[in-house]
Parts: structure tokens; sequence; C-alpha cells
């Protein structure tokens, strides 16, 4: 997992497998801000794009998820405060609705109350990357209420960034 800021420290981004940086400069160019709700190809199926306006719930309405295939570049657009629950996987979790095998590939978890699990308080213009092997939950409150979020979630196949 990594985290940041498309506003700050772009140098380290050197770092970064090329598709990472790439979909980092999608994100600071700020032009999928202006998209509306959607899922938008950038490279066929090696990166794809949704935006998404969503509310924030609080913690327990929300199961952890994970991928296989694809990398998960989390991106907050516009509202919030919006927090991300994560922690490592570390094969002690239980599929709830394993998803992984369809053009989603999505897996969402049950509750893990040994996790450990940690928080990502998003801001404007902050990043969380998302590898198959972290456990995430996204959308949840914040603040002392729900909150209407923009978020941009840039699916980069774990493919591409292996060489």
């Amino acid at each position: 997992m990594l985290v940041g800021n498309v506003n700050e420290c772009p140098a380290q981004w050197d770092l970064y497998p090329e598709a990472l940086r790439r979909a980092l400069k999608i994100l600071a160019s700020g032009a999928p801000a202006v998209c509306g709700p959607g899922v938008y190809h950038l490279d066929d199926d090696s990166m794809v794009m949704q935006v998404l306006d969503v509310t924030t719930k609080p913690r327990q309405e929300l199961r952890p998820e994970s991928h296989r295939k694809y990398i998960d570049v989390q991106f907050l657009a516009d509202g919030g405060p919006e927090a991300i629950g994560w922690y490592p996987n570390m094969g002690d979790n239980v599929p709830d609705e394993d998803l992984l095998d369809t053009p989603r590939d999505i897996c969402f978890w049950r509750e893990n109350p040994g996790a450990g699990e940690n928080r990502i308080d998003m801001q404007l213009g902050s990043y969380a990357i998302f590898f198959p092997w972290d456990m995430h939950i996204p959308a949840i409150q914040a603040g002392d209420a729900p909150a209407r979020i923009k978020k941009i979630v840039i699916k980069v196949r774990l493919d591409t960034c292996v060489s």
C-alpha cells in the first residue's frame, strides 16, 4: 500500500512502476475530476478508470475488499472527508462474496477482528494505492455525519507493473 497527495512529492513517483506513475499523472492533471460517473477504459483492460459519486458510511456497514488482477489507485477528487481502512492479507481472512473470476475482479471479505485495521485519512488530492495483498475498506465516514465524495479509482492491471 502506498499513500500520498498528487500535489506533493511527485519526485517520489520515479520509484513507482511506469503504469502507476501514469495513473498518478492522469489524476494530477485534474481531467478525471470533470468526468461524470461511469467507467472509462484508458488502455483496453490494462487501465480502467471508475468515477464514483458516493456517500461515506459508518465502518460497520462496509466490507473489506481485495482484488486479484488489478491494483487500485483510489483518489479523493471532491467532497469528504473520507477514511479508508487497510490491513495486510495474512491469509486468515474468510471470503464473503468472491467475484475475483468475474470482470469485476473483487472479493468481499468477512470481518476479521484480529486483522489490526489501520485508517487512512483522505483529503482532497489524496491517493491510496492498494495491491492484491492489501485488504481495504473505502468510503468510511470520517466525520460526525456521512459525506458526499467524488472518488476516482484507476485500476491498473498488476502484470503491467511486473518486469
